[in-house]
């Protein structure tokens, strides 16, 4: 969230809470309707998997969906990912995202997903009901992964994965929208299997006092992980370099949380960028965006500019030489169930567990042994 609107909430707090008590409220019936079944959810006939957040933006959402269709290439699994594709404006729906799809019709993040994982199958469609049925019985994948799913109660889960902010623990708790940037109360959290928490190994220490007293009730695991660039990688030819040799560099984004991104570069390469220009999240990048980029980066004398992959897919073939990206991967930390027990290592067991019951049962498409 940024500062200007949670300034803006702080000074109008008087008028916001009473309305965000009322959204709030509303949702929680939903919930309960859903809970009912006076709501109808499809349930799909394999594993479901929500990664989803209780507040908007900016908690690694889609770095994690991205590692669970890794997980499951790793694993020989079909996998196919459904996602409502925020901005995304294809010509009709189901959208089955190709690697080569234009980041207008696809968004941004369905294809940057799709391009890391082509054996994967990344449909958009805000209706997740219509195309989950028509990704079932067009790919038979044998796990699926529900984006942003949280909030989206239409389809059945059976591990329901809930990411966290750092402040979402501290000044943003419980503070629901449109007084704060959470989408439901935080009774709602009872819906989660395990908790994510986007920080490093230390801050989630510093951390752990408001871990266990807030999220310690509802008894489920918290994990703690970081996005962490490994290298950088040149947009347009592909080469990948650990860093830019001490080169000065122009850093662009148009993320939820640029300032985050500042200080992954800083950290990554040792210096801070010369200039950083930020965009909206979500930016559709022009030609005279790109224009302005290398204005800059010559006038700066920069090499290099730099940019998340998000931003790479939405600048796509406007990049020239100078582009570069970083090479990210998930790095899991310690968590409440011990250090040596990082979220890959409790998926492992959760996913065999909850897949063998369902085998048993035989509502996984297959018969028990």
């Amino acid at each position: 969230m940024s500062q200007r609107i949670a300034a803006v909430q702080q000074s109008l707090s008087w008028l916001l809470k009473p309305l965000s008590w009322g959204y709030g409220g509303a949702m929680r019936v939903r919930a309960a309707l859903y809970r009912r079944g006076l709501l109808h959810a499809w349930e799909p006939e394999v594993l479901t998997v929500s990664v989803g957040n209780i507040g908007w933006g900016g908690s690694g959402k889609t770095p994690l969906a991205g590692w669970l269709l890794g997980w499951a290439e790793d694993k020989g699994l079909t996998a196919m990912l459904l996602t409502r594709g925020y901005k995304a404006k294809p010509v009709a729906y189901p959208y089955l995202v190709k690697p080569g799809a234009l980041p207008e019709e696809a968004g941004d993040e369905p294809l940057m997903l799709a391009q890391e994982h082509p054996e994967a199958h990344v449909i958009v469609d805000p209706n997740r009901t219509r195309a989950g049925r028509w990704g079932m019985r067009r790919f038979n994948p044998k796990i699926v992964v529900l984006d942003d799913g949280f909030q989206h109660m239409a389809v059945k889960r059976h591990v329901n994965l809930v990411l966290l902010r750092p402040d979402d623990l501290t000044e943003q708790w419980n503070r629901v929208i449109p007084a704060g940037s959470w989408r439901e109360q935080e009774s709602a959290l009872r819906r989660a299997d395990a908790f994510l928490v986007k920080a490093g190994p230390k801050y989630f220490e510093q951390l752990r006092p408001y871990v266990d007293r807030l999220l310690g009730r509802f008894r489920k695991p918290v994990f703690s992980f970081r996005v962490v660039p490994t290298g950088v990688r040149n947009v347009l030819g592909g080469q990948s370099e650990q860093d830019f040799d001490g080169g000065r560099y122009l850093l662009v984004t148009g993320v939820g949380d640029p300032d985050m991104v500042r200080r992954t570069a800083k950290a990554h390469l040792g210096y801070s960028p010369v200039k950083h220009m930020k965009y909206r999240d979500h930016h559709t990048y022009t030609k005279s965006d790109v224009l302005d980029m290398q204005s800059s980066a010559k006038r700066l004398g920069c090499d290099f500019i730099l940019c998340t992959p998000k931003d790479a897919v939405k600048l796509g073939p406007m990049c020239t030489g100078e582009f570069w990206q970083f090479d990210l991967c998930m790095a899991f930390g310690p968590s409440t169930i011990g250090k040596n027990t990082p979220f890959n290592i409790w998926w492992k067991g959760r996913y065999e567990s909850v897949h063998l019951r369902r085998v048993a049962s035989g509502s996984d498409g297959e018969e028990a042994q």
